[in-house]
């Protein structure tokens, strides 16, 4: 009977059991009449002075701290009763890819080294039907958990030599996955979870590149503090690390998407207008398809800016030449006008001056308000790949996390 399960090394490949070891077996050389000697049926014998049984544990890799027990029961008909705790250390394959709620079937098979079948035959000492599902003094208390243990006979040869008589256990164990979900999935899916709603943070604001950064940095403190909780095998690697590595490479095309947006809403003075194909094909088509309702401020409008020179020209046409003929004073005295020009024609240079300075801001403005459409226009294409991205980036998350989880379902129900 299965006592416990101490440890299983997924490096190693080895299984470590506390097993109650009961061997029954009948000896004729050890028989007597109680009659003769006082109605004695049972005595104690040290195992050392009579014949003992070479069964072994073909899986067997060290040898374990069992107790040592140097006595067994003998009746008056020779059954002899060899009763003693053993920890056994065996070899096992262990499958860890669906940790943590993968399910190992390990075997031990008790077989005697020297004698043939014909010698020494084996058999079970209970039905196999009330051992399987025997966890009467099993320690149910630790990471592993006792499903039920198989019982199988058999008969091989060596060699076409003669047969040997063998019993093989199947212990099958499953792990109880609650400390590895609480210390390594739900601190990573918090962290996916606050990486898309980052989404959220204005496109056009540089905090958002730096919230990234630190998740990519917390994510990357945190695989480092588990990486001593995972198990190692040359052989392949669990689920669980690839979940990890998707994560990361997911926070990764994260931040590359928002350094992306930043960078295109962030350097507009030095951009030419957006192609018609891009208006086209994002404000247009793909703002329909993402339904975003305010397809109204996508669309450019650049008319305020036209309306800007009227005032001005309007105030042109008021420099006209005054009642002599010339706008300026000295245009007044070379017309040959024989007394000099009016005394309100001294200051039409100042304002010719003034018109002058308004024409420049008037320029001023104007390239300054086309600019800003520029800017406008890109501000528009990064707010709608932006949520055409996050809408991608949303939907392979969550088909990742559907398929991890149907596929943890299944494995945990199995």
């Amino acid at each position: 009977m299965v006592y416990a399960i101490l440890s299983v090394d997924e490096k190693n490949q080895v299984l470590t059991t506390y097993i109650w070891y009961r061997q029954h077996w009948t000896d004729e050389f050890l028989r007597w009449d109680p009659a003769r000697f006082d109605n004695l049926t049972q005595i104690s014998l040290p195992a050392e002075s009579i014949w003992v049984p070479d069964i072994l544990i073909n899986e067997f890799v060290d040898v374990g701290k069992s107790p040592h027990v140097p006595y067994v029961y003998v009746g008056h008909h020779g059954e002899v009763q060899n009763l003693k705790p053993i920890q056994v250390m065996t070899a096992c394959s262990l499958d860890i890819y669906n940790f943590p709620f993968d399910v190992q079937n390990c075997s031990l098979t008790f077989t005697s080294w020297l004698h043939h079948i014909r010698d020494m035959n084996l058999s079970l000492w209970r039905q196999p039907e009330l051992v399987k599902f025997d966890r009467s003094v099993f320690m149910n208390q630790g990471e592993w958990e006792l499903l039920y243990v198989l019982s199988h006979f058999q008969e091989f040869s060596v060699k076409s030599s003669d047969s040997y008589a063998e019993m093989k256990f199947y212990v099958v164990i499953r792990r109880r996955p609650l400390f590895y979900t609480v210390n390594l999935l739900l601190p990573s899916i918090f962290l996916m979870v606050m990486d898309i709603v980052g989404f959220y943070l204005p496109p056009n604001s540089g905090e958002r590149v730096s919230f990234k950064i630190t998740l990519l940095l917390g994510y990357s403190v945190f695989l480092i503090i588990v990486s001593d909780t995972l198990p190692a095998t040359a052989v392949g690697t669990p689920l669980i690390g690839i979940y990890f590595v998707v994560c990361m490479a997911l926070l990764v095309i994260s931040l590359t998407e928002t350094i992306l947006i930043v960078c295109l809403v962030h350097k507009q003075d030095l951009q030419p207008h957006v192609p018609g194909w891009v208006k086209r094909l994002l404000l247009e088509r793909a703002a329909v398809l993402l339904c975003i309702r305010d397809r109204k401020n996508l669309s450019p409008s650049r008319t305020c800016s036209s309306d800007t020179s009227r005032p001005v020209e309007s105030n042109d046409s008021t420099a006209k030449p005054n009642r002599y003929g010339c706008e300026e004073p000295q245009e007044c005295e070379a017309a040959g006008g024989v007394g000099p020009c009016p005394p309100w024609a001294e200051g039409s240079s100042a304002v010719h001056g003034m018109l002058r300075e308004v024409t420049a801001i008037r320029r001023f403005l104007e390239r300054r308000e086309e600019f800003r459409d520029v800017a406008r226009e890109w501000l528009q294409v990064g707010y709608v790949l932006d949520v055409l991205l996050f809408r991608a980036y949303l939907a392979a998350v969550l088909a990742y996390s559907v398929t991890l989880g149907t596929l943890w379902s299944v494995w945990r129900d199995a």
